[in-house]
């Protein structure tokens, strides 16, 4: 493939939203809230400690949501949280259960990342890798990322196919 293919970014889950850091600041105003309605007046150390601390605490795992359940498809690669493989390691990605099925061999499977399971809020898609293993993929928008890598795989393997072989 081409390098501009390469670095391309083909699907992409951020893990969690920055945004809940605003909690910290209306955590402090409603602390100010509460001290001025209810005659206490008006003390700086409470709404500054709450501030602080939600703030650093959501900070905290916001960052580890980033890191561990992020998700990230380029035309060579598949990242999930920490872990990374090659999209050329990919030989078969398995259909979407139905909800009355039994379940598949797949769903018990690994999941892809160093976390011990699909994360919550993701749901898992069954991929058997080139060395007979099989293991989950997983995002929140995992329509999205099936289609996404069923595409990407279906071009590959035309662009792999010998010269005068149809599909």
């Amino acid at each position: 493939m081409t390098n501009a293919l390469t670095s391309r970014q083909l699907f992409h889950e951020a893990g969690a939203s920055w945004y809940w850091l605003l909690a910290g600041p209306l955590a402090a105003a409603a602390m100010l809230w509460i001290e001025i309605s209810s005659g206490i007046g008006l003390r700086i150390v409470p709404p500054l400690c709450f501030l602080v601390l939600v703030s650093g605490f959501l900070a905290v795992q916001v960052k580890a949501a980033r890191i561990h359940t992020s998700v990230e498809l380029t035309s060579e690669t598949l990242r999930q949280g920490t872990e990374t493989i090659s999209v050329d390691e990919i030989v078969r990605i398995f259909p979407e259960p139905e909800p009355e099925d039994e379940p598949k061999k797949w769903q018990s499977a690994r999941a892809l990342g160093e976390l011990t399971g699909v994360p919550k809020g993701r749901t898992g898609i069954g991929l058997k890798l080139e060395d007979g293993r099989l293991v989950q993929a997983w995002a929140r928008r995992h329509r999205d990322l099936r289609a996404t890598l069923t595409e990407l795989l279906a071009h590959r393997d035309t662009e792999n196919l010998p010269p005068g072989a149809t599909t």
